[in-house]
């Protein structure tokens, strides 16, 4: 069923995509009343109606595209935590953030995307990264190369004896033991600064504009799309322990992304002090 529907389902599922931006996400953009905005734990940590909205849509829609499969959403999953078993399931799991950057979304700037992934028992065979307000839509199958706006995109190399350019989890959402662990990549030969939109982040890594993440949080939701995009244009990525962050187990944390292995092997290293 699953190789059914990644020969012919895609295009439908991009429509969905475009869609749920076009008429839940968009018309709110900049238009945003107080009480649309709201805390979920904490005061930067915010959901909006266009985030709620959108989710359900790609949900009934997802759902529709390939039946009897599971959604995991961000806010699915803030409301009951328990739905976040579906991706150590055998199921097929849609992985869905209606809007990654939603501190970017209230505040204006177009730099957001909807982040949309299918999975398999943990294995992340398709994804769907699409920044409306920048009209770019980067997209990804397994084994068949990463597209941005329908052209091949690849990581590439850093430029030899250039500092390598990393985004890492911003100070915000860390805890002062991940800033503590973080601050190891503030060496020389290392430019280090807080991400924005994660899902753009890793499309950055992918077009080489980027050399590497580090991230110390799990969510498959901020991950899944991004870590399939970034594979796909070349790039790897690693935990502290030495194998792939995975979105159906327990990882060490943090984890690494970069262009290439040598990159992300860096980054890696440096995070576990060695």
């Amino acid at each position: 069923m699953i190789d059914e529907f990644l020969a012919h389902g895609l295009p439908d599922v991009e429509e969905a995509v475009r869609k749920a931006a076009a008429i839940e996400i968009m018309p709110r953009f900049r238009q945003l009343a107080e009480h649309e905005v709201d805390e979920k734990n904490g005061p930067h940590d915010l959901v909006t109606v266009a985030d709620r909205k959108a989710e359900e849509y790609l949900t009934a829609a997802l759902t529709r595209l390939l039946p009897g499969s599971a959604v995991v959403g961000e806010e699915a999953v803030h409301a009951d935590p328990g739905v976040y078993a579906a991706l150590r399931a055998d199921a097929p799991v849609w992985i869905v953030d209606p809007v990654d950057g939603t501190r970017q979304f209230v505040n204006g700037d177009p730099a957001f995307c909807t982040l949309v992934a299918l999975a398999l028992r943990g294995e992340i065979l398709a994804s769907w990264t699409f920044a409306p307000a920048l009209d770019e839509l980067a997209t990804a199958v397994r084994g068949q190369g990463a597209y941005v706006n329908g052209e091949r995109i690849h990581s590439g190399s850093p430029e030899p004896g250039a500092a390598l350019r990393v985004a890492i989890a911003h100070p915000l959402y860390t805890s002062d033991e991940n800033k503590r662990t973080l601050a190891r990549l503030d060496v020389p030969g290392v430019a280090a600064r807080p991400c924005g939109s994660a899902g753009l982040e890793y499309l950055k890594v992918a077009r080489g504009e980027m050399d590497g993440l580090a991230f110390t949080w799990p969510s498959a939701w901020d991950h899944a799309a991004g870590l399939l995009l970034v594979a796909e244009a070349g790039g790897t990525q690693s935990t502290v322990d030495g194998v792939p962050f995975r979105v159906d187990r327990d990882n060490a944390l943090p984890f690494a992304v970069g262009r290439d292995e040598a990159t992300t092997v860096r980054i890696r290293e440096l995070l576990r002090g060695a």
